[in-house]
């Protein structure tokens, strides 16, 4: 997947985070001497091309007040898995779900999905409204809590690419 020097410049001075201020792609157009709606329009394409994934905030959980952190892990037909993983990573209180193969015999789960909470109790509501909604097809879960934070971060060039 080829891009051109204005798309490597638009990701360059993005893949440290967005300017926090109230029109960020305006602010990164201004850095790069470009117009606002050309930085939109470019990384709409990356994004259909698949240069990009997606833009979304990655908050701290932890510095928002929400300590437990649980990646709910459930057995879900195989049937279903697609319809009800999109509904489950539509839920307002799940961060982020996916589907995964299974690694059996020891691991029969393949919907992930990552719940935030101020305390465990709080995670464990989620994770029990989360199996009214998969019902029946949801033939075992379990949740993995997080005990560390690791750092996060998307598209990076090298230097070599910069």
């Amino acid at each position: 997947m080829r891009i051109d020097e204005t798309d490597r410049r638009i990701i360059a001075a993005t893949q440290g985070g967005l300017p926090l201020v109230p029109r960020p792609f305006a602010a990164v157009a201004e850095e790069l001497g470009l117009e606002e709606a050309e930085v939109l329009e470019r990384m709409a394409v990356m994004q259909e091309r698949g240069v990009i994934r997606r833009i979304a905030g990655a908050p701290n959980h932890y510095a928002l007040g929400m300590t437990a952190n649980g990646m709910t892990v459930w057995d879900l037909e195989d049937a279903v898995a697609s319809e009800l993983g999109a509904a489950v990573g539509a839920l307002d209180f799940v961060s982020h779900a996916y589907l995964r193969p299974r690694a059996m015999p020891g691991w029969p789960y393949n919907l992930f999905a990552m719940v935030h909470g101020r305390d465990r109790s709080e995670v464990e509501a989620k994770r029990a409204r989360i199996a009214v909604l998969l019902g029946p097809a949801a033939r075992a879960n379990d949740i993995l809590y997080s005990t560390r934070i690791l750092k996060k971060t998307g598209l990076r060039l090298s230097r070599k690419e910069t």
